[in-house]
Protein backbone atom coordinates (compact mmCIF):
# COMPACT_ATOMS: atom_id res chain seq x y z
CA UNK A 1 0.00 0.00 0.00
CA UNK A 2 1.64 3.94 -0.76
CA UNK A 3 2.02 5.77 1.55
CA UNK A 4 -0.22 9.20 1.82
CA UNK A 5 2.59 11.18 2.16
CA UNK A 6 0.40 14.66 1.85
CA UNK A 7 -1.36 13.31 4.68
CA UNK A 8 1.31 11.82 7.02
CA UNK A 9 3.02 15.02 6.21
CA UNK A 10 0.03 17.13 8.10
CA UNK A 11 -0.19 14.73 10.65
CA UNK A 12 3.82 15.04 11.51
CA UNK A 13 3.26 18.92 11.94
CA UNK A 14 0.36 18.73 14.12
CA UNK A 15 2.64 16.20 16.42
CA UNK A 16 5.56 18.88 16.22
CA UNK A 17 3.51 21.80 16.78
CA UNK A 18 2.14 20.35 20.05
CA UNK A 19 5.66 20.32 20.83
CA UNK A 20 5.90 23.66 19.64
CA UNK A 21 3.33 25.14 21.59
CA UNK A 22 5.11 23.61 24.84
CA UNK A 23 8.33 25.71 24.58
CA UNK A 24 8.51 28.29 27.18
CA UNK A 25 10.43 31.06 26.02
CA UNK A 26 13.55 30.43 28.93
CA UNK A 27 14.38 27.18 26.71
CA UNK A 28 15.04 28.27 23.16
CA UNK A 29 18.65 28.50 24.54
CA UNK A 30 18.92 24.91 25.57
CA UNK A 31 20.57 22.14 23.43
CA UNK A 32 18.93 20.05 21.36
CA UNK A 33 19.93 15.77 20.57
CA UNK A 34 20.51 17.65 16.91
CA UNK A 35 24.21 18.38 16.69
CA UNK A 36 24.97 22.64 16.59
CA UNK A 37 21.32 23.35 17.07
CA UNK A 38 20.23 24.91 20.43
CA UNK A 39 16.09 24.62 20.31
CA UNK A 40 15.99 28.12 18.35
CA UNK A 41 18.00 26.88 15.64
CA UNK A 42 16.16 24.37 15.62
CA UNK A 43 12.80 25.73 15.92
CA UNK A 44 14.06 27.89 13.46
CA UNK A 45 15.39 25.16 10.71
CA UNK A 46 12.07 23.19 11.11
CA UNK A 47 10.12 26.66 10.12
CA UNK A 48 12.26 27.32 7.50
CA UNK A 49 12.02 23.58 5.71
CA UNK A 50 8.42 24.75 5.68
CA UNK A 51 8.73 27.69 3.99
CA UNK A 52 11.22 25.80 1.68
CA UNK A 53 8.14 23.41 0.65
CA UNK A 54 5.78 25.83 -1.35
CA UNK A 55 8.46 28.03 -3.72
CA UNK A 56 10.03 24.36 -4.48
CA UNK A 57 7.02 22.54 -5.32
CA UNK A 58 5.64 25.27 -7.24
CA UNK A 59 9.01 24.58 -9.64
CA UNK A 60 11.45 27.28 -7.93
CA UNK A 61 14.74 26.24 -7.84
CA UNK A 62 17.18 27.17 -4.72
CA UNK A 63 19.04 29.77 -6.65
CA UNK A 64 16.10 31.23 -7.54
CA UNK A 65 14.58 31.20 -3.88
CA UNK A 66 18.25 32.69 -3.00
CA UNK A 67 18.40 34.37 0.22
CA UNK A 68 14.64 35.78 0.67
CA UNK A 69 14.64 32.48 3.51
CA UNK A 70 17.59 32.72 5.42
CA UNK A 71 18.35 34.79 8.69
CA UNK A 72 15.52 34.00 11.93
CA UNK A 73 12.18 32.70 10.63
CA UNK A 74 11.11 32.22 14.33
CA UNK A 75 10.82 35.65 14.91
CA UNK A 76 9.01 36.98 18.03
CA UNK A 77 6.18 34.53 18.39
CA UNK A 78 7.59 31.16 17.86
CA UNK A 79 4.51 29.32 18.03
CA UNK A 80 2.42 31.54 14.91
CA UNK A 81 5.66 31.39 12.64
CA UNK A 82 5.15 27.33 13.28
CA UNK A 83 2.05 27.60 12.32
CA UNK A 84 2.08 29.81 9.38
CA UNK A 85 5.09 27.76 7.85
CA UNK A 86 3.12 24.56 8.58
CA UNK A 87 0.10 25.55 6.92
CA UNK A 88 1.82 26.73 3.61
CA UNK A 89 3.76 23.53 3.46
CA UNK A 90 1.02 21.66 3.66
CA UNK A 91 -1.15 23.08 1.63
CA UNK A 92 1.62 22.77 -1.23
CA UNK A 93 2.30 19.66 -1.01
CA UNK A 94 -1.68 18.52 -1.26
CA UNK A 95 -1.87 20.41 -4.25
CA UNK A 96 -3.27 19.25 -7.30
CA UNK A 97 0.14 17.06 -9.06
CA UNK A 98 2.52 18.13 -6.07
CA UNK A 99 3.52 14.60 -5.56
CA UNK A 100 4.29 14.02 -8.94
CA UNK A 101 6.09 17.10 -10.03
CA UNK A 102 10.22 17.63 -10.02
CA UNK A 103 11.42 19.64 -7.18
CA UNK A 104 14.97 21.00 -7.99
CA UNK A 105 16.69 20.06 -4.44
CA UNK A 106 19.79 20.20 -3.16
CA UNK A 107 20.05 16.58 -4.49
CA UNK A 108 17.91 16.31 -7.20
CA UNK A 109 15.72 16.93 -9.07
CA UNK A 110 13.76 14.48 -7.19
CA UNK A 111 9.06 13.71 -7.43
CA UNK A 112 7.70 15.82 -5.00
CA UNK A 113 7.04 12.06 -3.24
CA UNK A 114 10.61 12.04 -2.48
CA UNK A 115 10.81 15.75 -1.07
CA UNK A 116 7.69 15.18 0.94
CA UNK A 117 8.65 11.64 2.26
CA UNK A 118 12.19 13.47 3.08
CA UNK A 119 10.04 16.62 4.93
CA UNK A 120 8.31 13.95 7.11
CA UNK A 121 11.05 11.99 8.19
CA UNK A 122 12.68 15.58 8.86
CA UNK A 123 9.33 16.78 10.85
CA UNK A 124 8.92 13.86 12.67
CA UNK A 125 12.62 13.35 14.22
CA UNK A 126 13.09 17.45 14.61
CA UNK A 127 10.07 17.35 16.26
CA UNK A 128 10.91 14.52 19.01
CA UNK A 129 14.59 16.27 19.23
CA UNK A 130 12.66 19.57 20.57
CA UNK A 131 10.11 17.38 23.09
CA UNK A 132 13.40 15.83 24.01
CA UNK A 133 15.16 19.12 24.48
CA UNK A 134 12.51 20.18 26.47
CA UNK A 135 11.29 17.51 28.71
CA UNK A 136 8.57 17.09 27.09
CA UNK A 137 7.25 12.94 26.21
CA UNK A 138 8.96 12.26 23.00
CA UNK A 139 6.82 9.50 22.45
CA UNK A 140 6.21 9.83 18.22
CA UNK A 141 2.69 8.46 17.10
CA UNK A 142 3.13 4.97 16.04
CA UNK A 143 1.59 5.50 12.63
CA UNK A 144 4.13 8.18 12.04
CA UNK A 145 7.36 5.79 12.87
CA UNK A 146 6.40 3.32 10.98
CA UNK A 147 5.42 5.98 7.95
CA UNK A 148 9.37 6.81 8.58
CA UNK A 149 10.65 3.91 8.52
CA UNK A 150 8.99 2.88 5.09
CA UNK A 151 10.78 5.96 4.05
CA UNK A 152 14.04 5.64 5.46
CA UNK A 153 14.53 1.87 4.85
CA UNK A 154 15.09 2.01 1.38
CA UNK A 155 17.32 4.77 1.54
CA UNK A 156 19.41 4.68 4.71
CA UNK A 157 22.64 5.12 2.85
CA UNK A 158 21.15 7.76 0.96
CA UNK A 159 20.35 9.48 3.45
CA UNK A 160 23.26 8.64 5.42
CA UNK A 161 25.41 9.82 3.09
CA UNK A 162 23.73 13.54 2.65
CA UNK A 163 24.46 14.09 6.28
CA UNK A 164 20.91 15.35 7.11
CA UNK A 165 21.00 12.89 9.99
CA UNK A 166 23.55 11.64 12.10
CA UNK A 167 25.46 8.30 11.67
CA UNK A 168 23.40 5.48 12.57
CA UNK A 169 23.27 4.06 16.32
CA UNK A 170 23.25 0.75 17.55
CA UNK A 171 20.02 -0.39 19.61
CA UNK A 172 19.41 -4.16 20.76
CA UNK A 173 16.97 -6.33 18.34
CA UNK A 174 14.47 -5.80 20.85
CA UNK A 175 14.25 -2.30 20.78
CA UNK A 176 10.55 -0.95 19.76
CA UNK A 177 10.50 1.13 16.60
CA UNK A 178 10.61 4.01 17.42
CA UNK A 179 14.05 3.40 19.09
CA UNK A 180 15.04 1.92 15.57
CA UNK A 181 13.66 5.05 13.87
CA UNK A 182 15.93 7.38 15.70
CA UNK A 183 18.91 5.11 16.18
CA UNK A 184 18.61 4.69 11.85
CA UNK A 185 18.87 8.34 11.66
CA UNK A 186 21.68 8.91 14.43
CA UNK A 187 19.71 9.74 17.90
CA UNK A 188 20.50 8.06 20.77
CA UNK A 189 17.06 6.82 22.21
Amino acid sequence: MALNLPKLHELALAATRSYVANIEPDQLSLPTPCEDYDVHALLNHVIGGNQWVAPLVEGQTIEQVGDRLDGDRVGDDPLGSYDASAKEAAAAFNAPGAMEAPVAVSYGPVPGEIYAGHRLIDVVIHGWDLATATGQDPSLDPALVAACREVVEPQQELLAASGMFGSRQDVGADADPQAQLLAMLGRRP
